[in-house]
C-alpha cells in the first residue's frame, strides 16, 4: 500500500499530514503528487470528493518551500483557478492547512466582496493565489495584479468552469501569462472542450484518471419519485419533515426557485436558507456556517454547490428539479456520502423530466429505483398530464353513422342518400370539434390551488 512517506514529498509536509492524521493517499494524490513534484504538465480526472486539492496543494506547496527569495510586489508564484467562490475559499484553507509549518503567503481573490481589501492584501504579492476568474481579471486590469511571475498555473474544476461560462475570461489571463510554466488541469469530465483546452495551453502533460466518468459512490441509496410539478412542494416538505433528517441539501435549477422554495417551506415549519449568485458573499457565508452548525435544516441551491462544498454530515441530497446535464446530478449527489459515511439521494421527477431521467440513467449505467407510484400511476400524475389516450378504431362506416346519429337498422351503416346525409355531416364535425382537446394556456386551476395552498399554510 503506498503512503505519504512513498512520494518524496519534504519532511515538514509529511510531519504536517501525520499530525492531521493523513497517512494513506488517496489514488488521485498517489498518483498525480509524482508528476507534479517533477514538473511535468497534467490533466487528471477525478470526480469531487477524491481529494484533488491535496493532489495539487501538497507537490505545489513542496516545490515552493526551498525558493527563499524575495517576494515581487502585486504578483503570486502559484496560480489557482477555480469556478466558484466557495470553491476557492476550501482550496485557501487546504493550502494554508497544509502549509502551516511554510513561510508561503496564501491570498484569495473573488468576486461578492470588497475589491480594494483584495488590492491591498496583493501589494506585497504572495506565494499562492486562489481567485475566480472575473475577480482575477478584473484586478488584473486594475494593475493592482501582474502575472508574469506566475510559475504554476492550476485550472480545477476545468468543466464546470467551461459551463458557466468562464472559457473567455480563461483564453483573456492566459494572455497574461508566462509561456515557460506547469500548467496543472483538473476536471471532473473530459468533454470534447476539455480536451481541446488542454491541447492548447498544455505542454505534453501526463494524464491520471482514477475515477470512472459519472460513476456514482456506493454507498449513496438513490430513488426517484415521480410527482407532478403542483406537489413537488408539499412532498419536499413531507420529505425534510423527517427527524432523521439532520442536515438536506436541495438542488433547483434557478435562483428564483430556490427563494420562492424557501419562503414556502419556512411556512411549512421547516428552516431553510437559500444560496446561489445572487447572494453576496457575506449572506453566503452566513447560510453555510448556519448549515453547518445545525442552525438550518435545509439548504436550497443552485449548480454552484453542486461541486466544491465539503460539508460533513449532510445526509441527504434532494433532487427538487432534475438537472438538465446529466453529469451535474453526479456532482448533486456527491455532496453526501461523503469520507465513507452512507447518504441518501431523491430526484423528484415530474412528467416532464422524464427525458432528464432517462439521461441520468444512460449516463450512470444503472437504473434508479423508483420510490413511491409508478409512473403515470399516481393520481396527481394522471391529473397533471394531457390525457391522449387513442379511442378504439370503429369500422369506418359504423363510426361515422354513430357519431351523427344516423344507422340504418342494425348493420351499423350511414345512410348515403336523401336529405339526412347534410346532417350527419354537420353533425359529424361538431362531434369531433367537441372531442378535440382544449389548449391549456397556464397551469390548471387545481394546480394552482395545490402551491397556494402550501405556500400560504
Amino acid at each position: 500500500m503506498t503512503t505519504f512517506n512513498d512520494l518524496s514529498l519534504s519532511r515538514t509536509l509529511l510531519g504536517t499530514l501525520e499530525e492531521t492524521g493523513l497517512v494513506t493517499p488517496t489514488p488521485i494524490q498517489a498518483q498525480a503528487i509524482p508528476f507534479v513534484l517533477d514538473g511535468r504538465d497534467l490533466v487528471g480526472i477525478a470526480q469531487t470528493g477524491t481529494g484533488k486539492t491535496a493532489a495539487f496543494a501538497l507537490p505545489i506547496l513542496d516545490r515552493l518551500r526551498p525558493k527563499k527569495h524575495k517576494r515581487t510586489a502585486k504578483s503570486c508564484r502559484t496560480l489557482v483557478l477555480s469556478p466558484t467562490r466557495e470553491l476557492s475559499g476550501q482550496i485557501v484553507d487546504s493550502f494554508r492547512r497544509f502549509g502551516a509549518k511554510l513561510d508561503l503567503r496564501v491570498e484569495l481573490v473573488i468576486g461578492g466582496v470588497s475589491i480594494n481589501n483584495q488590492i491591498r492584501a496583493l501589494r506585497n504579492g504572495c506565494d499562492v493565489l486562489v481567485a475566480t476568474p472575473g475577480r482575477l481579471l478584473d484586478l488584473v486590469k486594475r494593475g493592482a495584479l501582474d502575472l508574469d511571475a506566475v510559475e504554476i498555473l492550476v485550472l480545477d474544476e476545468a468543466d464546470q468552469m467551461l459551463d458557466m461560462g468562464f472559457i473567455h475570461d480563461i483564453r483573456a489571463i492566459m494572455t497574461y501569462l508566462p509561456q515557460d510554466r506547469q500548467t496543472l488541469l483538473f476536471s471532473a469530465t473530459m468533454p470534447k472542450a476539455i480536451a481541446d483546452l488542454s491541447r492548447q495551453f498544455l505542454s505534453d502533460p501526463a494524464e491520471v484518471s482514477v475515477t470512472p466518468v459519472a460513476k456514482t459512490a456506493d454507498k449513496i441509496a438513490q430513488t426517484v419519485e415521480h410527482v407532478a410539478k403542483a406537489n413537488k412542494p408539499a412532498r419536499l416538505a413531507e420529505i425534510l419533515s423527517d427527524p432523521a433528517i439532520d442536515r438536506a441539501l436541495v438542488f433547483t435549477r434557478t435562483k428564483h426557485g430556490a427563494d420562492r422554495l424557501v419562503r414556502g417551506l419556512d411556512k411549512a415549519g421547516i428552516h431553510a436558507a437559500a444560496i446561489h449568485g445572487n447572494k453576496s458573499q457575506n449572506q453566503r457565508d452566513r447560510t453555510l456556517k448556519a448549515f453547518r452548525t445545525g442552525g438550518i435544516t435545509a439548504l436550497i441551491a443552485t449548480d454552484i454547490a453542486a461541486r466544491g462544498l465539503d460539508i460533513p454530515g449532510v445526509s441527504h441530497v434532494v433532487n427538487y428539479e432534475l438537472p438538465e446535464v446529466p453529469e451535474a446530478y453526479v456532482h448533486r449527489i456527491g455532496r453526501t456520502a461523503r469520507a465513507g459515511a452512507d447518504g441518501i439521494a431523491v430526484a423528484l421527477c415530474d412528467p416532464a423530466e422524464r427525458a432528464l431521467l432517462r439521461g441520468i440513467e444512460r449516463l450512470i449505467r444503472m437504473p434508479i429505483t423508483v420510490s413511491g407510484d409508478e409512473p403515470g400511476d399516481a393520481p396527481e400524475d394522471r391529473a397533471a398530464a394531457p390525457q391522449r389516450r387513442r379511442r378504439r378504431r370503429k369500422p369506418a362506416g359504423k363510426q361515422a353513422g354513430e357519431r351523427a346519429g344516423d344507422t340504418a337498422g342494425d348493420t351499423g351503416r350511414t345512410s348515403r342518400k336523401g336529405p339526412g346525409r347534410k346532417k350527419a355531416a354537420s353533425d359529424t364535425a361538431r362531434a369531433r370539434k367537441a372531442s378535440r382537446p382544449r389548449r391549456r394556456t397556464g397551469r390548471s386551476a387545481e394546480a394552482d390551488l395545490d402551491t397556494v395552498s402550501f405556500l400560504h399554510g
